[in-house]
């Protein structure tokens, strides 16, 4: 069991380092399309946010995907197949250059997994399942409207600014923007593999108690309820530090296949439109994810902020085929990542893991 566990918290961290590299388009793709900043200071500058968001963020999106499905069915056989079956779909879609959702993949693989040990659906928490998917449609909606409402605003209140000094100023506003959106990412994505960890965590600390065996400091995970009946995740501070440190690091070894699909691909941004897209996406972000605590899409939230900008140009200004291509892609990320974490299992199963 401690190797298992062991096991499952080295490969959480290398989820949440491939996380990193994988949704460093995000924060950084229009900082780096619109010239503001090279590639290496931007993800730097990204890195450092993502890290600074440990401090801000309490663990409210780490408490919902611990909670995806039935804590009574979990194995940490479950956690391991959901894992990995998460970090297979990240990997295949950073390849191709598609912008899909790490929150998805993670939680599609957990359910996956757990249904495929029981045989049955009845396992997975639908609340969490339908709010989840119901933000595949409605954070890049949000996204976009938001960002199309800023760059009017900001279009308006500069008409009569000299289009040089606008652009100047506006780039000095992308960092801020960047850096505010990069914190929102590190709060929410990072809180994902916590959720993880924890769960997994969980089911030692049971295994240790049907034992009759002390339970070390390093694994106590506990949960508390307030006076609201609203739940509280407590775990050891090693456990968010690290998760932190390794979607920071992940951060920093970019992700440039999707960079380009973001910065370039969707629609042509610039400074003052780069502002507006991290802006709203940041807006987003701190209002779903830290305010709901739903494990909503960074990917999905800034892709459909970079859809109103353009919009705010014309509508052909967005490229709706490569978007098309992305909206199949986030709704293929749940089940698919089901379907991949369900064969692990049964093979791990298998080979008596």
């Amino acid at each position: 069991m401690l190797t298992l566990l062991i096991v499952i918290v080295v490969l959480a961290i290398m989820f949440d380092l491939i996380n990193g590299f994988h949704d460093a388009a995000n924060s950084i793709a229009t900082v780096v399309s619109t010239k503001v900043l090279a590639p290496l200071p931007a993800v730097l500058w990204a890195a450092f946010f993502n890290f600074l968001a440990y401090w801000i963020f309490d663990l409210k999106v780490a408490n919902t995907v611990a909670k995806t499905v039935d804590g009574s069915v979990i194995s940490l056989q479950v956690i391991l197949a959901g894992i990995i079956a998460a970090i297979i779909w990240n990997l295949l879609t950073w390849y191709f250059g598609i912008p899909s959702s790490s929150s998805h993949t993670l939680i599609g693989g957990f359910a996956g997994a757990a249904v495929a040990h029981t045989g049955s659906f009845a396992v997975i928490n639908q609340a969490v399942i339908l709010k989840t998917i119901g933000f595949i449609f409605l954070a890049p909606i949000i996204g976009m409207v938001i960002a199309y409402l800023i760059t009017l605003v900001i279009l308006w209140t500069c008409r009569r600014v000299n289009p040089h000094h606008a652009d100047k100023w506006f780039k000095r506003l992308q960092l801020i923007s960047s850096g505010a959106f990069s914190l929102g990412h590190g709060g929410s994505d990072s809180q994902k593999v916590v959720g993880i960890i924890s769960a997994a965590m969980m089911v030692y600390i049971a295994h240790l108690n049907l034992k009759g065996l002390a339970i070390p400091d390093w694994v106590h995970v506990s949960e508390t309820i307030d006076a609201m009946g609203n739940k509280h995740l407590h775990v050891p501070a090693w456990i968010p530090i690290t998760c932190y440190s390794a979607i920071s690091l992940g951060t920093m070894m970019g992700g440039w296949r999707i960079v380009k699909t973001m910065g370039s691909k969707i629609t042509k941004v610039t400074p003052v439109e780069g502002v507006a897209a991290e802006t709203a996406g940041a807006i987003t972000l701190f209002a779903v994810s830290q305010g709901l605590g739903i494990p909503v899409s960074t990917t999905h939230t800034i892709s459909g902020a970079i859809m109103g900008v353009g919009m705010t140009k014309r509508l052909s200004a967005v490229r709706w085929g490569v978007a098309s291509n992305l909206l199949v892609a986030w709704v293929l990320t749940i089940p698919v990542s089901m379907a991949i974490a369900a064969l692990v299992y049964l093979g791990i199963t298998a080979m008596g893991i």
